[in-house]
């Protein structure tokens, strides 16, 4: 694995993380499965030391509709039989991100709005705070001209057959953790975006921006590393 020296010269855990839910709206959607990978240096080696992928239970009334189900394949019987609860889950992601943790996910700002907004109904929301983040579709859009998805990093960097954006949480994040490897790999310069996030400034920051993070338009095709802006 890419050493990722930039990134373990200021944080002890990277915590990759992605989310599926019911839709797209923050404040009114749910989370139906959260899964992440922690990685470490263990003996001077970039390790994966632990993996988490669990379903989550819906709220009275909740369902999963019917276009999520075809998209994910996560039915509302799956959620029923093998859904935690959110109390549990969000005590499992605290322990998660414990520490000198950085953030990491592919569209960052969409899984950490729902993140927050499961933590603030069912946890700490707190345990997020002093935590930076690192959006990894900013640095490809960086990297990369249009399209921007995760199955359009995989295909560039030449995974294709190794990992998968299967909208299943658990093989997104490894298809991330993958990508992230390779853009390491491409330039070293992952920790010029932390707390970094671009927009598309046709349609502005969807919901609430984070409070830690700064945020700035980014371009199909941008002329400079956004940091460089």
């Amino acid at each position: 694995m890419a050493q990722l020296e930039s990134l373990f010269a200021k944080y002890e855990r990277l915590v990759l993380f992605d989310t599926e839910t019911t839709g797209l709206l923050f404040a009114r959607d749910e989370i139906i499965e959260f899964a992440a990978v922690a990685v470490e240096k263990v003996d001077g080696k970039v390790s994966v030391v632990q993996q988490y992928d669990e379903l989550i239970s819906l709220s009275p009334g909740g369902f999963v509709p019917a276009k999520i189900e075809q998209l994910t394949g996560i039915t509302n019987a799956d959620i029923r039989e093998r859904g935690l609860p959110k109390t549990r889950v969000c005590r499992d992601i605290a322990e998660l991100i414990r520490g000198n943790t950085l953030l990491l996910a592919y569209n960052a700002h969409f899984d950490l709005s729902f993140l927050f907004y499961l933590l603030l109904r069912n946890g700490d929301p707190a345990i997020l705070k002093g935590k930076d983040k690192l959006d990894l579709l900013t640095v490809y859009k960086d990297r990369r001209s249009y399209p921007h998805k995760l199955c359009s990093a995989i295909e560039a960097y030449g995974l294709s057959g190794q990992v998968v954006n299967s909208h299943r949480a658990i093989d997104d994040v490894l298809a991330t953790l993958a990508v992230m490897r390779e853009m390491e790999k491409e330039r070293d310069d992952l920790d010029r975006y932390i707390n970094l996030f671009g927009y598309n400034p046709k349609y502005g920051i969807e919901g609430k921006a984070i409070g830690s993070v700064t945020y700035k338009p980014q371009y199909y095709d941008p002329a400079a590393p956004l940091y460089a802006l």
